[in-house]
C-alpha cells in the first residue's frame, strides 16, 4: 500500500535520479535539447489523454458548467491569488509569469492518482476535466496574455497564433472523431467476439491513438489530445493508469535534469513560496466552486487537489529566454506542490474517511458502501397449504 511517506520518498527519489544523471553526464543545457523538448511534450500529451480517457462521460456532462468556470475564471482567480502572495513577499511584478506557470493542475499526476483516490465519481470527473482542460488553455492563452502585458503590447501577433493553434487543435480532434464514428460499431461488435479479435482491434486502436498523438505532440496540438480522450478509448484495463503513474515519475526525473544546472538556494526559497501559494490558491478556488451542497463529501479533497508537473516546466522553458531564472524557481515549486499534495491528502484520508455527498440534485454519483452482491429476491406465490387429512379410524357399528 502506497502511503504519503512512501509516495513523497518516491517523488524525491525520482527527482534525485534525474539530478544525479544530469550531474554525472554533464548535461548542463538539457532544456535546450530538441529531444528533451519532445520528450516532456510527449509526456504532457499522454497525461492529457490519460486524464480525460478516465472520465466518466455522464459525470462530465453533469459537471460541464463547473468545469468551464474552473478552466476560465478559476485559472484567472488562481493566478491573481498566487501573484498577490508573491508580490506581497518579494515585491517583484515579474513574478506574474511564475504565477501563470503554476496556476494549472498537472493532468499526468491526476491520472496517476485517480485509481487510488477516495473521491466520488463526480469529484474525479471534475478534477480530471479541470486538470485536462486548464492545461492546454493555460499553455495557449496565458503565455500570450502575460507576454503582451509585460512587453507593453509588443506581442499582439500572439493573438493570431493562438487562433491558428486553436483551429488546428479542433481540426485534428474533428478528424479523430469522424474516424471514431466510422469504426465504433465494428469496435463494439469486436468486443463481443473472441479474444483474438478483441486484442487485434484494441491493438489497431492503440496504433491509431499513437499516430494521432505523434502528430499532436509534433505540432503542439495538445488540446486535441485532451478531446481525443473523451471518445477514442481502447479498452486497455488498468494499463493506462499504470503508464500514467510511471509517466509521473519520469516527469519528476525530467525536472531533476533541469534543476541540476539551474539550482540555487535563493531561487529554491522563492520556489517554495510559489508552491505553497499555488497549493493555497487551489484550496480557495475549489472551495468557492464547490459551494453547492452536492459537493460536501468531496470538498476538502478537491481543495487539496493541486498538483504541478510538466505544464509548469514547459511554461518555464518558454519563459526562460525572456525571464532568466524561471526554471530555477518553477522546478522547486513543482516539487513543493507535489509533496504538499501527498502529505495533506494522506493525512486527510486517515483523519476523515470518505462519506457520501449530501443532497445530490444533479444526479451525480455518490460514494456508498457497496451492497452485498446477492441476486435480488424473486416474488413467488405462497403455496396453498394442502388440506390436512383426517386420521382414519376403524368404522364400528353402534351397539344395539
Amino acid at each position: 500500500m502506497v502511503t504519503p511517506v512512501t509516495r513523497s520518498a518516491a517523488l524525491l527519489s525520482a527527482l534525485g535520479a534525474g539530478w544525479i544523471a544530469a550531474s554525472q553526464l554533464g548535461l548542463s543545457d538539457v532544456d535546450q535539447s530538441p529531444a528533451y523538448g519532445f520528450f516532456i511534450t510527449a509526456l504532457l500529451g499522454f497525461g492529457l489523454y490519460a486524464s480525460t480517457s478516465g472520465i466518466v462521460i455522464a459525470e462530465f456532462r453533469r459537471q460541464l458548467r463547473t468545469v468551464v468556470i474552473a478552466v476560465t475564471l478559476g485559472v484567472l482567480a488562481k493566478v491573481a491569488l498566487i501573484f498577490g502572495v508573491m508580490f506581497f513577499v518579494f515585491r517583484d511584478p515579474q513574478h506574474l509569469v511564475l504565477a501563470v506557470a503554476v496556476a494549472q493542475i498537472d493532468p499526468l499526476s491526476v491520472a496517476a492518482m485517480r485509481v487510488k483516490s477516495k473521491m466520488s465519481d463526480s469529484a474525479k470527473a471534475l478534477l480530471s476535466a479541470w486538470a485536462s482542460f486548464d492545461d492546454p488553455i493555460t499553455v495557449l492563452l496565458t503565455v500570450y496574455i502575460t507576454a503582451y502585458a509585460l512587453r507593453g503590447g509588443g506581442a499582439v501577433g500572439g493573438v493570431g497564433s493562438f487562433a491558428v493553434n486553436l483551429v488546428l487543435n479542433l481540426a485534428l480532434a474533428g478528424v479523430a472523431f469522424m474516424l471514431w464514428t466510422l469504426v465504433r460499431g465494428r469496435v463494439r461488435r469486436a468486443e463481443e467476439s473472441g479474444r483474438r479479435v478483441r486484442y487485434a482491434v484494441r491493438a489497431v486502436m492503440v496504433v491509431a491513438v499513437l499516430a494521432l498523438g505523434f502528430v499532436a505532440v509534433q505540432y503542439s496540438l495538445l488540446l486535441a489530445l485532451a478531446l481525443l480522450g473523451l471518445f477514442f478509448r481502447p479498452n486497455l484495463g488498468r494499463w493506462v493508469d499504470g503508464l500514467a503513474e510511471a509517466g509521473m515519475f519520469l516527469a519528476i526525473a525530467a525536472v531533476g535534469l533541469v534543476l541540476a544546472a539551474e539550482f540555487s538556494w535563493t531561487s529554491a526559497l522563492v520556489g517554495v513560496v510559489l508552491g505553497v501559494a499555488a497549493f493555497a490558491a487551489q484550496s480557495v478556488v475549489a472551495f468557492a466552486l464547490t459551494a453547492p451542497r452536492q459537493w460536501r463529501g468531496d470538498r476538502v479533497r478537491l481543495a487539496l487537489g493541486q498538483q504541478n508537473g510538466l505544464t509548469a516546466i514547459i511554461l518555464a522553458l518558454l519563459l526562460e529566454p525572456t525571464f532568466p531564472g524561471a526554471i530555477a524557481v518553477v522546478a522547486p515549486a513543482v516539487v513543493a506542490v507535489n509533496l504538499l499534495n501527498a502529505v495533506t491528502n494522506g493525512a486527510y484520508d486517515r483523519l476523515r474517511p470518505p462519506r457520501p455527498a449530501l443532497g445530490n440534485p444533479s444526479g451525480a454519483a455518490l460514494e456508498r458502501t457497496p451492497r452485498p452482491n446477492h441476486a435480488p429476491a424473486q416474488h413467488r406465490p405462497r403455496p396453498t397449504p394442502a388440506a390436512t387429512p383426517r386420521p382414519a379410524f376403524p368404522r364400528t357399528n353402534p351397539t344395539p
